[in-house]
Formats: C-alpha cells, sequence, structure tokens
C-alpha cells in the first residue's frame, strides 16, 4: 500500500504551489505533523500535511481500522501582513493531531477549539471546519482507502462559537453570508448574532 503522504503533498502543490515556509511538530505518542504556508498575493494558506497518514477512528470502535476510514489535512486562508499569524503553526498542528490524541473524527460542521488564541492577539480560539472541494480537490486513494479530504478552517470568536453551538453550523455560515464578513481577516470583529 502506497504511502499517502507524498501523494498527499503532491495535491497541494498542484492546487497552491509551492511552499515559501514549512514547520514540523510531534507530540508525544503521535505522528509528525507538518505545517505547510503558502503566499498567494496578500491571501496565505497554511495546509497541514500528516493528519491523513493514518484513518481517523471512530472513538467508540473497539479496535482501529489501519486502512479504512475517512482522512483529511486542514486548511487555513487569512489576509497576511495584518496580524502574526504565523504563529498558527503549532494551533493547527495541534487540530491536525486531535484525531490521534483524543479519538475525535473531523468532519464538516465540527467545531475545534485549542482554548487559546490561534496567534498573538486573535479573537479567534476556535474554527468551524467547512466543506472540502473548493480550494483544494478531494485525493481519491486505492481501495478500500477513503480519500483524503482537505477541509478549510473558518476562524470563530468564542460568541460565535456560542452561536454556533446553539443554532448550527449552517445557520452561523448563513449569518456570515448575509453580513458579508470577511472570513480571511485575521483581526475582524464577531458578525451580528442578534
Amino acid at each position: 500500500m502506497a504511502d499517502v503522504l507524498p501523494l498527499v503533498e503532491a495535491r497541494l502543490l498542484t492546487a497552491l504551489g509551492e511552499p515559501d515556509a514549512r514547520a514540523a511538530v510531534t507530540f508525544l505518542g503521535t505522528d509528525r505533523v507538518e505545517v505547510l504556508r503558502f503566499q498567494e498575493g496578500d491571501i496565505v494558506r497554511y495546509a497541514t500535511l500528516g493528519m491523513s497518514a493514518q484513518p481517523m477512528a471512530d472513538p467508540t470502535a473497539v479496535i482501529a481500522d489501519p486502512v479504512a476510514g475517512p482522512r483529511a489535512e486542514l486548511v487555513l486562508s487569512v489576509r497576511g501582513g495584518l496580524a502574526d499569524t504565523d504563529k498558527v503553526l503549532r494551533p493547527l498542528a495541534v487540530l491536525a493531531a486531535s484525531p490521534q490524541v483524543e479519538g475525535v473524527v473531523v468532519t464538516p460542521g465540527a467545531s475545534l477549539d485549542v482554548g487559546e488564541p490561534l496567534w498573538p492577539g486573535a479573537p479567534f480560539t476556535s474554527v468551524l471546519v467547512a466543506e472540502p472541494g473548493g480550494l483544494v480537490e478531494d485525493l481519491e486513494l486505492d481501495e478500500p482507502m477513503d480519500p483524503v479530504r482537505f477541509l478549510p478552517l473558518l476562524p470563530m470568536t468564542p460568541n460565535e462559537a456560542a452561536w454556533k453551538r446553539v443554532h448550527g453550523a449552517q445557520e452561523l455560515q448563513e449569518r456570515w453570508l448575509t453580513r458579508g464578513t470577511d472570513l480571511r481577516d485575521p483581526a475582524r470583529a464577531s458578525v451580528a448574532l442578534d
């Protein structure tokens, strides 16, 4: 069975170009996770590489399947030069390691919280996992492996995260859309939730 990560990296490079920086983080008892940074005009994209090496396992399963199961990588896009967003590397690696560490299956509509600002001074401590397929297409793998999905992350303020818990991800995304919220602004205020 082919190693998944070179295929994942090739898909990222095809979709986003050459990374201008990369960093690696290893947590005790987990595989290494890299975070690649891509610059496109005033947009900076951070993509994880390593989360998809193992399928995410259902935390209620007695034995984790080493082959079948959902696989994903995370992609965060922000406007460059407005905040020290390069400090998001470690929080992103923490989120990418959460399936191995906490046994969570990361899916669209989920909230992921790091418990601290995503970067210094950030008004966000959590992200909403959005639907894949827009920026980076799914990577099909040989059967019986599931495809790798590249999940966009949308930073949420604590108020937005609380509102999302009550009203759901779809309602929050619609609120952002109708209010014209710039989700790439690393210093944006919370959307009006009245």
